[in-house]
């Protein structure tokens, strides 16, 4: 193939998890000869790297793929490949509903991205080994990461747990942990490399090491990574609320460069509710859990997200999770309306929540969550935060984060002053939006 026609463009969707793989399958790309290019109209392959959590997940990928395929007909585009969870849950039968497309390769296949893209023969035009038997990532495989400061690091794939209205286990297999001097090593490399925050990330993160021999858990994991370098940021995103042990907790307490943060997705917090999404903590027990991160990390920023509309989810159920929330205060709060599919176990439970209840349900949450966000982000007017700069929108102003705030989900610190992007600052909060924090250069 001449050199000019061996341009390939990537778009990413879905969750961070989701990007590293993107990343990866890029820096085999790279290694094969590939030239990697920012505007998919220069492309001679396009590779769209899939995400089918939800049903809005869905409907992006296939409107993202019929927008791409568009370049095969218009452009220098010959090669459109799919990848990821879109046809690892949908298999054969996707190729049959989006002939646009030339190659499917399922969450089991990412390490024959470069076959893929380069025309070697797939039967049925689908590769989907079984997710349960790739190879884990090693720190030799060569990575493209999308942004230089800041870097996702999986230290899991798969999951063991079985929540009712979860497709994952399904499509990424069980949990599966990478030895600790596998990440340890890859850590280093990233942040030799200059990223400034390292972000550890899984299914079930907290479970971290469960499934290996004489593992010690996340907490150590934590510790070693942290010594690495005391000027880059550790964050961990994905906790689980039955899998967050005091270890985990006292580690997070005691790093100096360890984010304060705790992002444990509760879903809900009404006992029958958890009952039947298979969850098996309740209300006390989540309650017990924060007052003690509170306890032992007072500076702690707590983030999680519910479903509103599960199956059988009652008005008392409702009120139940709404004054929860009302009682937590969280820092940051997110909210999904239940999907649902007849893939997953959910699916046959009773009693039907009409879609335009749980809108109303969640746009409740939502309301009041922006007033507990903002009262939370007042108590920070008038202090001194370290801010990880991370664009330079216009002179003289400044768009970073501070340690309690990560990337995409939470909010963001505008900053008045010249300052370098991808470098550490201290800044004085001098306002305080409903999720956003308006400071200036200390």
């Amino acid at each position: 193939m001449p050199r000019r026609k061996k341009n390939v463009y990537l778009e990413s969707l879905g969750c961070a998890r989701n990007l590293v793989d993107s990343e990866l399958m890029l820096g085999r790309l790279a290694n094969a000869g590939w030239n990697i290019v920012q505007d998919p109209a220069r492309a001679h392959t396009i590779i769209v790297n899939t995400c089918s959590f939800i049903e809005s997940a869905i409907d992006e990928s296939i409107d993202t793929i019929l927008d791409f395929s568009a370049h095969k007909q218009n452009g220098s585009c010959r090669r459109l490949v799919v990848t990821g969870c879109l046809p690892e849950r949908f298999r054969e039968k996707i190729a049959k509903t989006l002939p646009e497309v030339d190659c499917f390769i399922g969450t089991g296949a990412f390490d024959k991205i470069v076959q893929a893209v380069e025309g070697v023969p797939i039967a049925s035009g689908c590769l989907l080994p079984d997710p349960n038997l790739t190879v884990l990532s090693e720190p030799s495989v060569p990575r493209i990461r999308s942004v230089p400061h800041m870097a996702y690091l999986k230290v899991a794939e798969g999951c063991s747990r079985r929540c009712s209205y979860c497709v994952i286990p399904r499509l990424r297999g069980k949990q599966r942990s990478r030895s600790p001097e596998d990440i340890v090593s890859e850590a280093r490399l990233l942040i030799e490399s200059g990223v400034k925050e390292l972000i550890l990330v899984a299914q079930d993160t907290t479970s971290y090491g469960k499934d290996l021999k004489g593992s010690s858990g996340l907490g150590r994991l934590l510790e070693k990574i942290s010594k690495i370098s005391g000027d880059a940021w550790i964050r961990i995103l994905y906790a689980h609320p039955e899998s967050i042990d005091d270890n985990i907790v006292k580690t997070i307490a005691s790093g100096r460069n360890i984010c304060s943060y705790f992002d444990i997705p509760i879903q809900h917090a009404s006992r029958p509710v958890l009952k039947r999404m298979g969850r098996s903590y309740n209300q006390n027990d989540l309650l017990k859990l924060f007052d003690k991160i509170r306890s032992a990390v007072p500076d702690a920023s707590l983030r999680t997200t519910v479903i509103t509309g599960f199956p059988g989810e009652t008005d008392k159920d409702f009120r139940d999770l709404f004054s929860f929330i009302e009682k937590v205060k969280f820092d940051h709060l997110g909210v999904f309306i239940y999907s649902d599919s007849k893939d997953i176990p959910s699916h046959k439970l009773p009693d039907r929540v009409p879609k335009n209840v749980a809108k109303k349900r969640r746009d409740r949450i939502m309301s009041r969550q922006r007033e507990i966000s903002l009262e939370n982000n007042r108590k920070h007017i008038g202090k001194v935060f370290d801010v990880l700069v991370e664009e330079l929108p216009e002179k003289r102003l400044c768009i970073g984060r501070t340690r309690y705030q990560a990337p995409d989900v939470d909010g963001i610190t505008y900053i008045a002053g010249e300052l370098r992007e991808g470098s550490f600052a201290s800044v004085k909060i001098t306002d305080a939006l409903e999720y956003d924090l308006v400071g200036e250069a200390a």
